[in-house]
């Protein structure tokens, strides 16, 4: 039985500017249980779900050059996961309205944001009002139209549009408090 060795996220990131294909694995290993786990809660696909990882991980291992160390090693990879399942969904579909946290042409201001992952974010979408979330899910996540979501809820068109527009503005709250948060913090 082959043993398991157990490498910190520094000998990953060193392995992996190396090229290593065993390190490379090792840290594939190490983050795929939370990685599919977050692609598993935008489809139900599971092979979808693995097309995703595999993508984002291909990209994770491109970009390892750029992990500075700042944040953990797992947050990182998250994020560029995430950009993974935009990325999917944009292109299955003209009409997927997925929600963008930051640009990836232009470098992140060292603020809040480089610590505001997906789970931070779902949290803050978990705090608004029922209907709110659920026709900011529907209409961000999901893909829906206003007219989809207000046939799928019993409200018009224009109510899914006010319950969206609240949900950024309440968004919006949420993390420039999470920045002065940050900032009081630092």
């Amino acid at each position: 039985m082959r043993q398991k060795q157990k490498y910190k996220d520094e000998e990953l990131v060193a392995g992996c500017l190396r090229n290593d294909r065993q390190i490379q694995e090792q840290l594939y290993r190490k983050y795929f249980g939370s990685m599919i786990a977050m692609c598993l809660r935008h489809t139900t696909d599971r092979e979808v779900a693995m097309t995703i990882v595999n993508n984002g991980f291909l990209r994770v291992f491109k970009k390892i050059d750029k992990y500075s160390f700042k944040g953990s090693l797992e947050g990182w990879i998250r994020r560029i996961v995430y950009h993974s399942v935009s990325d999917y969904f944009r292109n299955k579909s003209n009409t997927l309205r997925f929600l963008e946290i930051e640009d990836r042409d232009k470098p992140m201001d060292s603020n809040a944001l480089d610590d505001l992952y997906l789970d931070d974010l779902m949290a803050m979408v978990d705090d608004l009002p029922p209907a709110t979330k659920e026709v900011f899910r529907l209409y961000a996540i999901e893909g829906y139209t206003h007219v989809e979501i207000g046939e799928k809820l019993d409200i018009s068109d224009g109510t899914s549009k006010w319950h969206l527009s609240a949900a950024r503005k309440k968004l919006k709250i949420m993390i420039s408090k999470q920045q002065e948060t940050q900032r009081y913090a630092g």
